[in-house]
C-alpha cells in the first residue's frame, strides 16, 4: 500500500532538493525572470549536483521508469526513481518554476527517452540533455494530429515540419520529436525520435517571449529534410493500429505526475509566504475551531491549504503507481489537473489577500502567479485532463468521447 510520509531513503534528496532552491533558485529568481532568454550561467555548477541526485534515485535526468514490463521488478513495494523525481521537482519549483525547468540534463525529453528507448539507446542517450517537441501550428492538445513527418530512407530518417513551443529547445544538446510514419494510420503511426542540435535541416527559428517561467527558454523549430541515424527512432518502428500511440503516450503517464509535483511546489511556496507576510501584519492562522469563528483571510489560507494537499496526494498516488508497474493514465491526469488547477487558484488568490504587496514587484507573489498558468497548459491543457480521466472511468475509446 501507499504511505503517506517521505520514504527515508529519498529524504536527503528532497533536502537537497530544497536547498538548491532556496540558496540558489531563490536570490537569482527575479533576475532571470527580467531578462528573458538570458541563460542562467549559475545552473552549470548544478548540473553535477543534479547528476548525483538522480543517481541516488537510480535514473539519470528526468528520469522516470516505464510501466511497459515487469522485467526486473523486485518484490514489495517500490518508492524509485517516479517518486524522488516528483519530489524533488516539487522543490525545485518551490524555488523557481523556470529555473528547475532549464538545469541541463534535466528535460522533459529525457523522461521520454527513459519511457519508450530501448535498452542500448537508454545507455546511448545516457548524458545527453533532451528537450521534447510535441506540439504544432495548429496542432495542440490533440497530440494525435500531429503532421511532422518521418521517411526511412536507406539507413536514415528523413524528418519534415515545424514544431512551437519547445521547453529548453535552443538550449538542449537534443531534442525528442514526435513525428508520425504514416498519417493514413492515426495514432499508432505517430513516433519519438532523437535529433540531435547541429543536424542539417534543424533550425531553431524563434524564442517565444512570455507571461511566465521567463527564466525557461520555448523555442520554435523547423525540420527541412532533416536526417538523422535510423537508430535515433525511440523503441520500434512496428505499428500497432491496436495499441494505438503506445509508447509515446507512456511519456505523458511519467510525466503528467512530474508537472503536478511543479504546481505542489510553486503553490506551496504562494502559500507560505501569504502567512508570513499575513503574520507581519498580524493576521495569525488559527486551525481550531470553526471557519465561521475566523478572519476571512484565516478561513481562505486554511482552505486553500486543503486544496493544495489534496493536489500534493494526487501527486504521490500517481508517482508510486508508477514505480510500482500499476497502469496509472487516469491518476496522471488526475494528479496534474488537480494540482495545476489548485497552483492557478491558489497562487491568484494569495496575491489578493496581499494587496499591493502581492502585485509588486517587491516579492516574488506576483511571478509566482504568472508562472503557474503555464502548469494548466502544457503536457496536455486543463479540459483534455478531464477528457482522458472521463474516457477511464467510463470505459470509452478517444473516437467515442471527444
Amino acid at each position: 500500500m501507499i504511505y503517506l510520509e517521505v520514504p527515508k531513503r529519498l529524504k536527503p534528496i528532497v533536502n537537497q532538493a530544497h536547498q538548491v532552491a532556496k540558496h540558489i533558485f531563490r536570490p537569482i529568481s527575479r533576475k532571470y525572470d527580467r531578462a528573458e532568454h538570458a541563460y542562467p550561467k549559475e545552473l552549470d555548477m548544478l548540473a553535477a549536483l543534479m547528476d548525483g541526485l538522480n543517481a541516488g534515485s537510480g535514473q539519470q535526468g528526468a528520469g522516470l521508469e516505464s510501466m511497459q514490463s515487469d522485467e526486473g521488478r523486485g518484490e514489495g513495494v517500490r518508492n524509485g526513481a517516479n517518486m524522488a523525481t516528483c519530489l524533488g521537482i516539487t522543490e525545485l519549483c518551490w524555488g523557481d518554476t523556470g529555473l528547475a525547468l532549464s538545469i541541463p540534463r534535466q528535460g522533459l525529453g529525457n523522461a521520454a527517452i527513459l519511457a519508450v528507448a530501448d535498452a542500448e539507446q537508454k545507455q546511448r542517450f545516457d548524458r545527453v540533455w533532451a528537450a521534447m517537441a510535441i506540439t504544432e501550428p495548429g496542432t495542440g492538445s490533440d497530440s494525435a494530429n500531429i503532421r511532422t513527418t518521418a521517411r526511412l530512407d536507406g539507413d536514415e530518417w528523413v524528418l519534415n515540419g515545424e514544431k512551437i513551443y519547445v521547453t529548453a529547445g535552443s538550449r538542449a544538446d537534443s531534442v525528442v520529436v514526435w513525428a508520425t510514419l504514416d498519417r493514413n494510420l492515426g495514432r499508432a503511426a505517430i513516433k519519438s525520435f532523437v535529433v540531435e542540435h547541429g543536424t542539417p535541416g534543424m533550425e531553431v527559428v524563434r524564442l517565444d517571449k512570455k507571461m511566465g517561467i521567463r527564466a525557461s527558454d520555448t523555442a520554435s523549430i523547423t525540420l527541412t529534410d532533416c536526417r538523422i541515424p535510423k537508430n535515433n527512432l525511440l523503441g520500434t518502428a512496428d505499428i500497432d493500429t491496436k495499441k494505438g500511440f503506445g509508447g509515446v503516450m507512456q511519456t505523458f503517464d511519467n510525466t503528467r505526475p512530474m508537472v503536478a509535483g511543479m504546481a505542489v511546489g510553486v503553490a506551496r511556496a504562494a502559500l507560505e509566504h501569504t502567512r508570513e507576510l499575513l503574520a507581519d501584519e498580524g493576521v495569525e492562522v488559527r486551525y481550531r475551531g470553526a471557519l465561521f469563528t475566523k478572519s476571512a483571510a484565516e478561513a481562505e489560507l486554511i482552505r486553500m491549504e486543503a486544496d493544495w494537499e489534496a493536489g500534493r496526494l494526487l501527486m504521490l498516488k500517481a508517482a508510486w503507481m508508477a514505480d510500482n508497474r500499476i497502469p496509472n493514465s487516469m491518476e496522471a491526469s488526475m494528479s496534474k489537473a488537480k494540482a495545476a488547477r489548485v497552483a492557478n487558484r491558489v497562487t491568484l488568490r494569495c496575491v489578493e489577500l496581499c494587496g499591493g504587496l502581492g502585485y509588486s514587484e517587491d516579492e516574488l507573489l506576483e511571478k509566482w502567479a504568472r508562472d503557474s498558468k503555464i502548469l494548466d497548459i502544457f503536457e496536455g491543457t486543463q479540459q483534455i485532463q478531464l477528457l482522458i480521466i472521463a474516457r477511464r472511468l467510463l470505459g470509452k475509446r478517444s473516437s467515442e468521447l471527444r
